[in-house]
């Protein structure tokens, strides 16, 4: 028997429903929390300003910039599918929107589904190399979430997906990647390695529990070190990189920047605090922010000729 004194629950109406679906595809997609984007932009970007010499077209900028958020969003969407049976039992993870039921699975992979083809759609404004480069990056960003199954570093796998954009950045300009390019696309990786352990140990507990493979498990005790190493040999291949480019000042002044910023993610890390830990995770943004000014501010200051700047 129903209690008739009880107050009656309100019905959403339709609009309340869709509105509801479309903020769980919101979140989904993450366009609530963008650091993922900026993390595959600022490299992308600076690749973009150094094939052209510090003058990209502003449409082809325009292109990589949306092209970005397009894979992410695709990729975060078949992440959350691949992980639809287990980010409920991961304290950051649980209220994704998968995890609450909130969505089907079968929408998850249609969302992530369109979204890639329309980034795939933008890379036909390019050249034949430029578009070939897109199947792989596709492909690696599709296969990154089920490598934590099996596979002792994803991490690095990450690395390889969220450095696509390098040498796609050259195609596009240039028609071929020249070997600066790849070697930007090596530093990147080691940058992903870095921040994505971060985020790693952020879960570590939560991923061992469920049988989840990670670097932060597969570094054990020497974690931090490695993070501080994987810092080590990005910051170093790209004061190389900056050196065998003829870069200037400015462009030191970025990485002096990112260097500082390192250093305060190991304040951040050294006591594997969670909160510490996806603090540094979120601060990799200003480090990629700083590598793009330095860049940008260089290509400018030449450009513009003013005396006494090295050539």
């Amino acid at each position: 028997m129903t209690d008739a004194s009880a107050p009656a629950v309100p019905q959403r109406t339709r609009w309340q429903k869709i509105a509801a679906r479309l903020d769980a595809y919101e979140r989904l997609i993450r366009l609530d929390k963008p650091i993922g984007t900026l993390l595959l932009l600022w490299p992308t970007l600076t690749a973009l300003w150094i094939a052209a010499a510090g003058s990209p077209s502003w449409i082809v900028v325009g292109i990589f910039i949306l092209g970005t958020l397009l894979m992410r969003s695709a990729g975060c969407a078949v992440n959350d599918y691949a992980d639809r049976d287990f980010d409920a039992h991961v304290e950051r993870t649980a209220n994704r929107p998968l995890a609450r039921r909130e969505i089907l699975p079968w929408e998850a992979l249609a969302v992530g589904a369109v979204l890639a083809l329309c980034a795939f759609l933008l890379t036909l404004r390019f050249n034949a190399f430029t578009i070939a480069l897109s199947i792989p990056a596709l492909a690696i960003a599709v296969a990154y979430p089920f490598f934590k199954r099996f596979f002792a570093l994803p991490q690095a796998f990450l690395g390889i997906a969220f450095s696509f954009g390098i040498p796609m950045a050259f195609a596009a300009v240039r028609g071929f990647v020249p070997a600066t390019g790849w070697w930007l696309f090596a530093a990147n990786f080691f940058w992903v390695m870095a921040y994505d352990t971060e985020y790693a140990m952020v879960d570590r507990e939560d991923d061992r529990n469920l049988g989840l493979r990670t670097s932060a498990i597969a570094f054990g005790r020497f974690d931090v070190l490695a993070v501080m190493l994987f810092y080590s040999v990005y910051l170093a291949l790209l004061t190389w990189i900056g050196r065998s480019s003829g870069l200037g000042p400015l462009f030191y002044a970025g990485g002096l920047t990112a260097t500082l910023l390192a250093l305060w993610h190991f304040a951040l890390i050294r006591k594997r605090e969670r909160a510490g830990c996806f603090r540094a995770f979120l601060g990799n943004h200003w480090i990629g922010l700083a590598i793009f000014a330095g860049t940008v501010a260089d290509f400018a200051v030449r450009m513009h000729r003013w005396p006494y700047w090295p050539s």
